[in-house]
C-alpha cells in the first residue's frame, strides 16, 4: 500500500474534566504523557477518551523510583527482540540496543527486524573469514538488511549458513523426544 492509499487518520478533540481538550487519533481510547520537571519530579498524565483525567506523581526521592526505572529498562530493552525466535539474535539485538542507549541515543532506525537471521551470518562470516566475532559485529552493524541478506546469499557464504542452519534445527529437533511421546500412546 503507497503512503497516498493510505487512510488519513481521523482526529476527535474531547473536552477533558481538567479543562484541556485532548486530539484522539482514530480509536484510540487512552494518551499517555510525562513530564519531568527540573527537580527530577515526574508527572505522568493519562487521558481518556471520555474525557476523565488522572495523574501520578512521582518525587526524585521516592522509593519507587528505582523500580519505574528497571521495569523501564527491562520494557526498552526487551522490546528490542520481539518477534525475533532465534536466541542468537536476540543476543545481538540486545548488544545493539544497549550499545545505542549507551551512546545516548534512545531510538534508531530499523527496517522491520533487521535482526533476524544476523546471528548465523555472522557465525559464517567468522568461519570463513577467520575475522574475530567483534569485528565482524561492527561490519555488520552498519549494513541493511537487504545487504544481509545479500551475504547470506554470496557463493563462499550460502554453503555455511546453510550448515549452520541446518545444525541448528538437529539440535532444536533433538531437545524434544518424539519417540519418547509416541512411546506413551502404545503404553
Amino acid at each position: 500500500m503507497t503512503e497516498a492509499a493510505k487512510a488519513k487518520t481521523v482526529y476527535e478533540t474531547i473536552a477533558m474534566d481538567d479543562g484541556t481538550e485532548v486530539k484522539f487519533p482514530g480509536k484510540r481510547r487512552l494518551l499517555k504523557e510525562s513530564t519531568v520537571s527540573a527537580d527530577g519530579t515526574i508527572v505522568t498524565r493519562f487521558a481518556f477518551r471520555n474525557g476523565e483525567v488522572r495523574t501520578f506523581t512521582l518525587a526524585p526521592s521516592a522509593d519507587l523510583l528505582t523500580k519505574f526505572a528497571a521495569h523501564g529498562i527491562e520494557q526498552k530493552i526487551g522490546d528490542e527482540v520481539a518477534g525475533l525466535e532465534d536466541v542468537e539474535d536476540m543476543i545481538l539485538a540486545i548488544d545493539e540496543v544497549m550499545e545505542r542507549l549507551d551512546s545516548g541515543s534512545w531510538t534508531a532506525q530499523r527496517e522491520s527486524n533487521g535482526m533476524a537471521g544476523t546471528s548465523v551470518l555472522a557465525r559464517a562470516l567468522i568461519q570463513v573469514t577467520g575475522r574475530t566475532p567483534a569485528a565482524i559485529k561492527e561490519f555488520l552493524k552498519g549494513k541493511t538488511n537487504a545487504e544481509k541478506l545479500a551475504l547470506r546469499q554470496n557463493g563462499k557464504i550460502a554453503p555455511v549458513v546453510a550448515e549452520l542452519e541446518a545444525n541448528k534445527k538437529k539440535k532444536e529437533k533433538a531437545t524434544v523426544d518424539t519417540d519418547g511421546m509416541l512411546e506413551e500412546l502404545d503404553a
